[in-house]
């Protein structure tokens, strides 16, 4: 069996070494020869966009799937015609455009933080007033860890403020801006949920997660002091979203915990840097339970391995000392093979065991 995979990175390869004790191949696209899936999966080096090599891409393969939210979705309505694509690119579509994520999430009764959408440097003063500062200016496509936002402060003169978000975000950016509200939580948290073509759904232990310069850092799971009323609510939040997208796989959605309520942040409709460690943590990881999703294959385990705990820490612009890593007990390395670069995501490292305090403080030791 075939699985073909839009996107080479290292989630790719993730999925490809997933795939491998199924008996599944994977085919990767990406535009880069240097695509780190290439390692370990057949890539072919083409644009998104190149027909040809979408048809190369499809040929024989059982399923097509995507592995980041940036792929055209041109490229997977292409490939819908072809083969059968999961999850369907209206998720993919969703997922790009901030306002129409939003939209959604209100339409469905998903509590979102205050927000208006703008397109002129007119709309954008009024969206402003209109939210309140603090905020934070976001494009509406593209952008991620930390890239394509403006923070606003109460105190920042705010007419030169935004007259100066408008001209750095529309410079790379041309598809309008979205001005969201400020949200006071208490912490950042994810869910991690999976749905099969049948309609079975699975969720994983909430996590939570730890930013640094708007990339991830650091993830625990389960999230420390969680409650049952905390997890379910997270659950009827991705399940909702799940079945009104008709969605086959992984998604993940990021929200923030506000005294016990939860509003949605973001969803990502693919398999997610919060979810990693689950591969070591987890009965059945999420790289294993979207490929049995989109397979159409019985959903695996999303409860922790062993009734313990797990932290997951990205190793962002160079590796820690291998050797130094891998004689702490209960520590898992992975290296993406990029080569280094600041604020470059190079590898994981997942910790697992069966003490809160430990587990953590091993991480924190790798990161040292």
């Amino acid at each position: 069996m075939i699985t073909a995979v839009l996107g080479g990175g290292q989630l790719a390869r993730m999925l490809a070494l997933a795939g491998a004790p199924l008996g599944l191949r994977t085919r990767c696209l990406d535009p880069s020869p240097n695509a780190v899936a290439g390692h370990v999966s057949d890539l072919i080096v083409a644009e998104y966009d190149d027909a040809a090599a979408l048809g190369r891409l499809a040929d024989g393969a059982d399923v097509c799937t995507f592995e980041f939210e940036n792929v055209p979705v041109a490229a997977t309505e292409w490939l819908t015609k072809h083969a059968t694509v999961h999850p369907h690119p209206r998720a993919l579509g969703i997922g790009q455009d901030r306002v129409q994520e939003k939209r959604l999430f209100q339409r469905l009764g998903i509590g979102v933080a205050k927000f208006e959408a703008a397109t002129t440097l007119d709309e954008l003063r009024h969206a402003v007033a209109t939210v309140g500062a603090p905020c934070i200016i976001k494009t509406r496509r593209l952008g991620y860890d930390g890239r394509g936002q403006v923070r606003l402060q109460a105190d920042d003169n705010l007419a030169h403020a935004i007259d100066a978000a408008h001209a750095t975000l529309t410079e790379n950016y041309h598809d309008g801006l979205i001005v969201e509200g400020m949200v006071p939580f208490d912490r950042e948290l994810s869910v991690i949920a999976v749905r099969s073509s049948s309609g079975e759904i699975a969720c994983y232990p909430l996590v939570e997660n730890e930013h640094e310069g708007g990339i991830l850092r650091r993830s625990r799971a389960p999230a420390p002091n969680l409650c049952p009323e905390t997890q379910a609510k997270a659950a009827q939040i991705a399940t909702t979203l799940l079945t009104e997208l008709d969605y086959v796989g992984v998604l993940a959605i990021e929200l923030f915990d506000v005294g016990g309520d939860l509003l949605a942040n973001e969803m990502a409709p693919r398999v997610h840097n919060s979810g990693h460690w689950t591969i070591e943590g987890s009965v059945c990881s999420q790289f294993e339970n979207h490929l049995r999703a989109v397979h159409g294959l019985p959903l695996g385990s999303t409860e922790m391995a062993q009734g313990g705990v797990a932290t997951m820490i990205n190793l962002i612009g160079q590796m820690p000392d291998r050797k130094q890593a891998l004689s702490l007990p209960g520590v898992h390395v992975h290296d993406y093979g990029k080569s280094a670069r600041p604020n470059r995501k190079l590898g994981h490292a997942t910790v697992v065991g069966q003490d809160r305090a430990e587990v953590d403080a091993l991480a924190s030791r790798i990161l040292n």
